[in-house]
């Protein structure tokens, strides 16, 4: 069954790139046709590069990242400061093409889950449009149950029960660490709560597959 994922998160630089990728090539390695996208971004593209390296070039990197701008803003106001506009309707267009094209269909989006990617639309939106699973990734340090909730709470009823949560180890555990995913139980299903591990910026994606709690993560997603 084709599904489409959605990866955003309570922030940004929580992670979304790294789980996009691990995920992307977890699926390619067990067979699934699956592709990687990140439509809009601002200031710099190599988070789409990443994620057309993890599905072996599938892509063009255009086809993986149609709308890219160089400030590092929000794309909205990136897009404006070149007189460009990103509109809805045309994101919308090149993800349902690669929906057809391929089994699996990742997109990681810019920015937390209410972040202006365009006019007047942002990931809640092309969530509800594509009907796509929310994958929510959170640092998982003090707050992250409040942001967790409120990001929830943003998302329609239907979209908020089949959404994913994935904590984030820190490079530096705090006093909320170790209880987060416990207290999160009280309010999301607990087979829908995942973590990652802090990785360290030289290890490859292919060694970091290799980490158990990654493999159940990562096979828990899509279960």
């Amino acid at each position: 069954m084709k599904r489409t994922f959605f990866i955003t998160g309570t922030n940004t630089g929580v992670g979304k790139t790294v789980l996009a990728v691990l995920l992307a090539r977890h699926l390619r390695r067990q067979g699934i046709n699956a592709v990687a996208l990140k439509p809009v971004c601002s200031g710099g593209r190599d988070d789409a590069r990443a994620l057309r390296s993890a599905m072996d070039s599938a892509l063009t990197l255009d086809e993986v990242n149609p709308w890219h701008f160089r400030a590092s803003i929000a794309p909205l106001l990136a897009a404006r400061r070149e007189r460009r506009r990103v509109r809805l309707a045309e994101v919308l267009a090149h993800v349902r093409i690669m929906q057809k094209r391929f089994e699996m269909v990742l997109i990681e989006g810019a920015g937390g889950l209410l972040s202006p990617l365009g006019e007047n639309f942002d990931s809640r939106d092309l969530i509800t449009a594509l009907r796509a699973i929310p994958v929510i990734l959170v640092p998982n340090r003090l707050g992250a149950a409040n942001h967790v909730r409120l990001t929830l709470e943003s998302l329609p009823k239907t979209f908020r029960a089949q959404a994913r949560i994935v904590l984030v180890s820190p490079a530096k555990p705090d006093s909320a660490t170790a209880s987060n995913a416990k207290l999160l139980e009280r309010f999301v299903p607990s087979a829908k709560i995942f973590g990652l591990p802090w990785f360290k910026e030289n290890l490859s994606p292919a060694r970091r597959l290799e980490t158990p709690q990654v493999k159940r993560t990562l096979a828990g997603l899509i279960d």
